[in-house]
This record gives C-alpha cells, structure tokens and sequence, in this order.
C-alpha cells in the first residue's frame, strides 16, 4: 500500500485554526517544523521575542485544537509569546513589530481572537479572574485559560490571582509554560520549585526515546501506559503535595510540551474539570535553533536582528549603548566603594550588567519579576548604611510606584535609580514604551530627576546620586551613545549647561538629542540659546532667571510626555510673569504605537525638524 503523502499548510493561507483538528499527529509534527522556520525567518528581519515563541508552537497548536478562541478566551502572559497563535488565526509576521504592521503582543484592534492584551509580567491570571467572573455573571458557557511561565508566576501581582482564584468559585485553566528560563535563569523559590517538579534534560532525552521505543509495538505501547500510572502513584503518594494543590488547585502534569498528543489529553482532561485547574507543560526555550536552546544568559530572549544561518545577532558595534555606558560606569562606582550594592528585576542582561554581576556576585541582587520588591529592598538596605542601585526599564518602574513614593522618599532614603529605556522605545510599542516615568517622579517628594548628554555627564551624575540626595534618579534612552571623550567634570547640583549663545529665542532641552540639536543649529548658523537641563528636578534657578529675557522660549523633550518637566516648567516660567512666546515640543499624553524610534518622532511632532520650524 503506498504510504500516504502529508499535508503540508501554506502558512500564509491560513484564516482561521479550525483546519487543525483534521491533521494528522504526523502532518502536526510538520506544521510545529514550518512554524518554526517562519518564525525564525520573520525575527531574522524583523526582530522580535525569538526564544519563548520557539517553545511554545506545539502548546499553541493543541490548545488551538481543544479550544474554539472566538468563544474560548485565552490571556498570553507576558504576550510576547504568541506568534504561533498570531499565524493560527489568520496573521502575517511579515511586517512583525513595525509601523502599520502585526505587534508582538496580543492586540485586541488586529483580530477577534485576541481578548486582551498584556505586555508586562504576571497579569493573566488577574485577568482570567474577571473574565470567568463576567461569564459566570452572565450565566454563559466557555472557557477562560491564563498561559502563564514558570517565571511570570512568582510576581506578587500573580500570587494575588492565584489566591482569589482557589476559592472563588470561578473556573479558569492555568497553563504553567515551565521551561526553566525567564529572559534568562530564573531565581527565586518559586522557580526551585519548579525544578523539583522536572527532570534533567540527560533524563527527558532518554525518555524520550525509551517512549518512541516502547510505542513501535502493542506490548510496549502496554507497558508504557502502565509505568506511568505507577509513576504518578509514586508522585501523588509519596511526595509531598504541590505549590498549586495546597491551594486546592487540580493539577494535570508535567505534560511534555512537545508532544501534541500528550497536550491533546491533558487539555481535553483540564476541560472536564469543573474547578480552577493547572496544566503544567514541560517545554525547552529556544527549542528547534541550537543558538536559541544553548542561550542560558537572554540573548535570544528579544533582538533586533539576526543572521538564521549561522545565529550571528546582527548588531551596531561601533558604539556602546547607554545601558554598556552606564554598566561601565557602575563598575568603577563598585570597584571604589565596598557599600554599593546593584539590584535588578530580571533585566539585568538587558541592561548590559552581566559583567557586574560576575565581578561583584556578593553585591548584585537578581530578584526576579519583582519590581516592587525590588524598590522596598532596596528601602532595607539603605537605611542600613548601604547605597542601593537599582536597575530597571521605565516601563518596569510604573509598577513600583507606590513602593517608591510611601517606602523610599517618604522617608527620604537614598536610592541611585538607572531608568534604562527612557523615552520611546520603537517595536516593543505601547506596552513598553519608557515615556510616563518623569511624569509620575515629578509627583513624589524627595525626587532628583537627571539626564545626561554626554558620556562625562552621566559619570558626574553617578557620583553626585551617591552623596545623599534621597532618591536620584537618571533616565536613558534606548540608544547607542556618542563615545565623546570630555574630560569628567563634577556638575554642580541641580545646574544646566549653556551649550549656545544667541539673543531673542532659547530652547531648553536634555540628554543625548541635545547634540543633535546643538549640531543642526550650528550648521544653520541660528542665532539662538541652547540650554542642556541636566537636573530636570530641581531646576536651575539661575537659567531659568535667564529664560525670562528672551521673546522666545521652546521646551523640547522627545524623552517624556509633556506632563512631567516640560509643563513643570512651562507653569514656573508663567509663575515668574514670563511674557515672551513659549512653545512645548514634547510628547503628547497618549500610548504609543509601534514603529521605529525616529518614525514614532516624526508621527508625535517630537523631531528636530519640528524644534526647526518652531524658532
């Protein structure tokens, strides 16, 4: 008999997942390898989260199998793990994370089966909460699933979910993407947990290929059925009970993430249930590209672009980043002072600081997905003597704003904040953009707020956010830094920089897009003041003063939305009778779009074109 042919998908044809419950386990296995290379071929270009989509492709294949997600309603937790969800129901990676293009995150405005969107950790199961919670209001029929990894749950804001839950009467399938990794190792008890759960890869490996084995022939496919009831006898009796069953939560697994077949019972077993249950799914980050499945440090967590072939990540290295910038600069702080002490949320390979962390390991502090704790630790440690630095995303900071206001500058504590990704911060899009941080600051007490343009710059400031100014916080953008080689100068608390002379209009602006400006002013040869405003809080006085004689004052700030140091400003300018012309260049209150650094500019009238045609 001649062996039937496999259907192969054109990937691109496809509108809706419902073609996947007539495949064959065979024509899956081809689909999870095309998906793959599509991925693959789309983040080469494009740029993207590589690893997490990589892991995920058979999980999503069998949930898009069991579940009906016009109906049905799942929640990607962080999101940015749902690329293979985005090409099962109907969506092109061509123009992934560009302008007019498909985000990287589940998007509610691109198509009917994306519910709600999350782009930062641990929501899903809050979320799934209210969704359950509206379906049992309404008396109606269908399923709430929270996909959630093994790192996105040890945040408190998921510990909050999970609790309610486990007693709310509410129905929801939490499935546990356990893969050992967050954007790299995981940390915490949590996560240790986790690996009591697993096994090692030389153990999965080798049972892997004792179950392909065993499954040839009807005795083997026997006894494989048997040895893993015995199995999980041994675990439910003799181990203690879980994390998840103490709540009181059912739990399916480990199911090897892999094998559709398994993912198909597991699922179809969740859907039976009539309580919260957790499906945990074993799967491998990176799986199917070697450079990605090796990668235990993040560098295929989230890249701009890369060669597929041989794994080159394609990246400009005649420059260093300001987050290499800084690192450099926190290296020679901790070399000199036995008291510094760096803590990060899990960006700290993301911010350059993978070397801090291998020089210092007793005074560099990874605390997971756990931004407000990392902010009250670092409470603790300062009032013990210690000068804490702590590393983050500005969009990571939203969540530790209460934390920073009632537990560090209430009582006036000294903490070195490195705002990383300041300002916009291109494909990532709305969810990840770094331009409210300044705004919120403003609304704290005890708050030094700073930008640098310069290298020597950001040096002096380091050093003055150590001399016991409360909270001091200095914001960079996500961007390559002008290797300038001023001599280091120590900049007077709370002063600008005049950078040109002129006569009736001045512009007042800050960080790196001030060189810009200074050259394209000089090139035109404008007869106008430039003021760099280092210390965006407090202001200097002195400038300010100086601000009042001029017919024409322009606040530039491409960095933040306009409510923080742009309407500060603008409101104590009026305070001092200012009679002149006074013009805002700064980015409106809105959440916005992905695209890149410079369309974003140029979309939001932040550009230096726009500084141009205002004098």
């Amino acid at each position: 008999m001649a062996k039937k042919e496999l259907r192969k998908i054109d990937l691109k044809g496809i509108e809706n997942p419902e073609f996947l419950k007539d495949l064959s386990y065979k024509e899956l296995d081809l689909l999870s390898e095309d998906i793959r290379n599509y991925i693959l071929d789309s983040t080469s270009d494009n740029g993207g989260h590589v690893s997490s989509n990589l892991g995920t492709v058979e999980t999503i294949i069998s949930l898009c199998r069991n579940f009906d997600f016009l109906k049905d309603k799942i929640i990607f937790d962080v999101g940015h793990q749902c690329y293979t969800y985005k090409i099962l129901t109907g969506r092109s990676l061509e123009r992934l994370r560009k302008k007019d293009g498909i985000s990287g995150f589940q998007k509610i405005s691109e198509s009917p089966y994306d519910h709600y969107e999350c782009g930062h950790s641990s929501t899903s199961i809050s979320v799934a909460c209210g969704l359950a919670a509206a379906r049992d209001l309404n008396k109606e029929n269908y399923e709430v699933i929270a996909f959630i990894g093994d790192s996105s749950i040890s945040n408190g804001l998921a510990y909050e979910g999970l609790n309610y839950l486990a007693n709310s009467g509410h129905k929801v399938i939490i499935v546990l993407n356990d893969n050992g990794m967050s954007i790299s190792k995981p940390v915490g008890g949590l996560s240790s947990l986790f690996r009591k759960f697993s096994v090692s890869g030389v153990y999965t490996k080798s049972k892997s290929g004792v179950r392909r084995l065993l499954q040839l022939t009807r005795p083997g496919r026997w006894t494989l059925r048997h040895l893993s009831n015995v199995k999980n006898w041994f675990k439910r009796k003799l181990i203690t009970l879980t994390y998840f069953e103490s709540l009181g939560y059912k739990l399916i697994g480990p199911v090897e993430g892999h094998y559709i077949k398994d993912l198909d019972k597991a699922f179809a077993k969740a859907k039976k249930i009539n309580s919260s249950v957790v499906v945990h799914v074993k799967t491998i980050k990176g799986k199917g590209y070697p450079f990605a499945e090796n990668d235990q440090i993040g560098d295929w967590h989230g890249l701009s672009s890369f060669n597929k072939e041989t794994g080159h990540i394609i990246v400009r290295e005649d420059k260093l980043t300001w987050s290499e910038q800084y690192k450099a600069i926190l290296a020679e702080e901790m070399s000199l002072d036995e008291k510094l002490i760096t803590i990060v949320a899990a960006t700290g390979h993301g911010s350059a600081l993978d070397d801090i962390f291998k020089n210092f390991p007793n005074r560099s502090i990874d605390v997971g997905i756990a931004e407000e704790h990392a902010i009250t630790m670092a409470g603790g440690l300062s009032i013990s003597g210690y000068k804490p630095v702590v590393s983050i995303y500005s969009t990571f900071l939203q969540r530790a704003y209460d934390e920073l206001s009632h537990d560090i500058a209430r009582m006036n504590l000294n903490l070195t904040l490195l705002i990383d990704r300041a300002g916009l911060v291109g494909a990532d899009g709305d969810t990840h953009q770094g331009i409210y941080d300044e705004a919120f600051l403003y609304t704290i007490p005890n708050v030094t707020i700073t930008m640098a343009s310069r290298i020597n710059e950001a040096v002096s400031l380091m050093k003055e956010s150590l001399c016991n100014h409360g909270v001091f916080a200095i914001r960079y953008p996500r961007e390559y830094a002008d290797e300038t080689t001023d001599p280091v100068k120590k900049i007077p608390y709370g002063s600008w920089k005049k950078e040109l002379e002129g006569e009736k209009v001045a512009i007042v602006s800050m960080g790196p897009v001030v060189l810009t400006l200074k050259e394209e002013l000089l090139a035109r040869k404008a007869n106008v003041t430039l003021y760099n405003a280092i210390y965006l809080r407090p202001y200097d006085e002195n400038r300010v003063q100086e601000l009042l004689g001029y017919e024409k004052v322009v606040i530039y700030n491409p960095y933040a939305t306009k409510e923080g140091f742009a309407n500060s400003l603008s409101a104590r300018l009026i305070e001092l009778g200012y009679k002149g012309t006074l013009k805002v260049i700064a980015i409106p209150d809105v959440f916005v779009r992905q695209a890149s650094i410079n369309e974003q500019r140029e979309e939001l009238g932040v550009a230096i074109k726009d500084v141009i045609e205002a004098l």
